[in-house]
């Protein structure tokens, strides 16, 4: 599968906004190195200059295309996060929007905190919640419909992350002290059935890189059908609620 950042930073600001929640919990002072793992296009990265500008500031994406829009004022590097080991204990790892897509991820998770994190570190990740909202559900059963079972129905996953107490206890058991919690944020998107914009940027990727021609405009007529009637627009725009969960915890 391959990313697009073109079509992914479509609604940059409204995905950028629970990675700066996030990182305004975090109590590190002057941390000397800061890890993005997942980094995508790198621009929220170099934000991060702001908050520690003396830090080593690091980033890396699975997609080459991401990277390749990267700009300066960090180093970046394409990789497999789960490869990923730094050369010394890191002062603050941040994961934004990526452990959902990785199975293993609690496994990650405990490593990082345990081996990868340096004492007094700050571990930080976000990740989406919102797999029981009909942008989830309606996807998943249309994969699983007679029109398109054979192709997709494989690729369906039902709810690929926990909770914010299953996380807290991860982490508590590695000696963290953690703070855990969930956020509701209600977008209101512009332009024509914008929610199958977003997911065609992110949850759709795995069918649409299964399909082509006919068969994908196919696949996206019925999954825009579906969409715009769960998520009808308005005179404002499109209302979405996207459900989050968030974690910070220090060694």
């Amino acid at each position: 599968m391959t990313w697009d950042p073109t079509l992914y930073g479509r609604y940059a600001d409204e995905r950028a906004r629970p990675f700066f929640d996030l990182v305004a919990r975090i109590g590190a002072a002057g941390p000397r190195t800061v890890a993005d793992l997942g980094c995508g296009t790198g621009e929220l990265t170099v934000r991060l200059a702001g908050r520690w500008p003396g830090a080593d500031l690091y980033g890396l994406d699975s997609s080459p295309e991401m990277i390749a829009k990267a700009p300066p004022g960090a180093r970046f590097e394409v990789g497999d996060v789960r490869a990923w080991r730094p050369p010394a204990p890191v002062d603050v790892i941040v994961s934004n929007a990526l452990l959902q897509w990785i199975p293993e991820h609690r496994e990650l998770l405990a490593r990082w905190a345990r081996e990868d994190l340096a004492p007094g570190g700050w571990l930080a990740f976000q990740v989406p919640g919102n797999f029981g909202s009909p942008s989830h559900v309606l996807i998943r059963e249309l994969c699983r419909s007679p029109a398109w079972r054979d192709e997709l129905g494989d690729l369906v996953r039902e709810a690929p992350v926990g909770d914010p107490a299953e996380y807290y206890g991860l982490l508590a058991a590695e000696g963290c002290e953690v703070d855990a919690w969930e956020t509701t944020y209600l977008h209101v998107l512009q332009g024509e059935n914008p929610v199958l914009t977003w997911v065609r940027a992110t949850a759709l990727r795995p069918m649409l890189a299964r399909l082509t021609g006919d068969r994908q405009e196919a696949f996206l007529a019925d999954a825009a059908r579906l969409l715009a009637e769960a998520y009808p627009a308005s005179p404002y725009g499109t209302p979405f609620p996207f459900r989050r969960i968030f974690v910070v915890a220090r060694r």
